[in-house]
């Protein structure tokens, strides 16, 4: 990887997303944004790139994949999202298993993603912590934005499922959701023992527990409970399970959360919506409409749109947002919904998701608006190195 001392993008329609566009100069130093605007003076040491008028943006994020952890082509192998030998796995860590040279990785980036929030999957109950990273590197602890980012639940079909064919609780949505009980409840308890203990020195100590632990940063609201569910049953019992324990809920898929968008609005919770490219294929996915992320926008929910790639392969994002603008999304929204919304969820919003002095140089040159789908990413900047360059040659 090359990084250029000195990088000044010049003549490009620059996108910010939390400002006006502009044509003018983004101005990179290391690693970082150091000046963007219509007048930007460059330095005679610069590497710089005419973007010829070429559309220049934040990288996009992806808040719900199985990147690394889900390695396709490799079969059982390379599968390690879901470890289903019990309902709480609230201490296992999608760090762990994530390998950064699988080939989904080579595609985020040329699809312009350059970073993503890493999930357990929605076997168990309560899946294991997730990790936000940026998508290039051969480290992953390089990789890493912020880590936990938090922990991964699943309501509905999916661990019923798996546990009831096991012939073990849970196998309904009512056990389900008292397994999710029966963790916060037993991590609250030891939350209060580790107090008292804390308060009296001569006191036994108290066991260490991982399980519980995980979940006293939710009940803490260090991290955000990613509440994975479709129905707006399942949405319903999502809130009211967040309400009994206070923690800070973000809900993944949403599929039916546009039947909801009003309650979710006043409550502030947060929906990624997605996978929008994929058949009804179980009951719960029936009602998933390309119209939603629109709906849920004009409620006023804060929108992230997602892939829960390989679901819906990653290079595919930005075409699911123009597919949302196509069924009423407006534009602007959709670009914040790959962008600044789901930095936002994944607590990295000071460092990527946005064009602005400070932030990481994580850039893409798209040869035009991004939402026609005719557009490609031409080149890609993270932290300030070029690692992806579309050559239209070799395709």
């Amino acid at each position: 990887m090359v990084r250029a001392m000195t990088l000044a993008i010049t003549n490009a329609t620059v996108v910010p997303i939390v400002s006006e566009p502009f044509t003018g100069t983004v101005l990179v130093e290391g690693l970082t944004i150091v000046e963007l605007g219509v007048a930007v003076e460059i330095p005679v040491d610069a590497d710089v790139v005419d973007a010829g008028s070429a559309w220049l943006l934040p990288g996009l994020i992806d808040a719900h994949v199985h990147l690394g952890v889900c390695e396709e082509g490799e079969g059982w192998a390379g599968e390690d999202t879901n470890e289903m030998t019990n309902p709480v796995m609230a201490a296992a860590r999608a760090i762990d298993a994530i390998n950064p040279r699988e080939q989904g990785f080579a595609d985020a980036l040329a699809g312009g993603v350059t970073s993503v929030n890493v999930n357990p999957g929605s076997g168990n109950p309560i899946g294991g912590l997730t990790v936000a990273i940026k998508t290039h590197g051969t480290y992953v602890d390089e990789m890493v934005l912020r880590s936990p980012s938090g922990l991964k639940s699943a309501l509905g079909e999916n661990p019923k499922r798996i546990y009831g064919e096991k012939g073990k609780t849970p196998s309904t949505r009512l056990g389900v959701a008292l397994t999710l009980r029966e963790a916060f409840t037993a991590a609250r308890a030891h939350q209060v023992a580790l107090g008292k203990a804390a308060a009296d020195p001569e006191s036994s100590p108290v066991a260490g527990n991982l399980v519980h632990e995980a979940l006293i940063m939710v009940l803490k609201r260090q991290i955000p409970w990613r509440q994975h569910c479709h129905r707006a049953d399942d949405i319903a019992t999502a809130l009211r399970i967040a309400e009994e324990f206070g923690y800070e809920l973000v809900l993944d898929h949403g599929t039916e959360g546009y039947l909801l968008a009003d309650v979710l609005a006043e409550r502030g919770v947060p929906v990624l919506y997605g996978p929008m490219i994929v058949s009804r294929s179980k009951v719960e996915v029936r009602h998933r409409s390309p119209k939603g992320p629109g709906i849920l926008d004009r409620a006023g929910v804060a929108v992230s749109i997602i892939t829960d790639h390989p679901v819906v392969p990653i290079e595919f994002l930005i075409t699911q947002a123009a597919l949302a603008v196509k069924e009423g999304m407006d534009r602007s929204a959709a670009l914040r919904a790959v962008t600044i919304n789901p930095a936002t969820v994944m607590g990295v919003a000071d460092r990527v998701g946005s064009l602005e002095v400070g932030k990481d140089a994580d850039l893409v040159l798209w040869s035009g608006d991004p939402l026609d789908f005719a557009s490609r990413p031409l080149r890609v900047w993270v932290d300030g190195a070029e690692v992806y360059s579309y050559d239209e040659a070799t395709t």
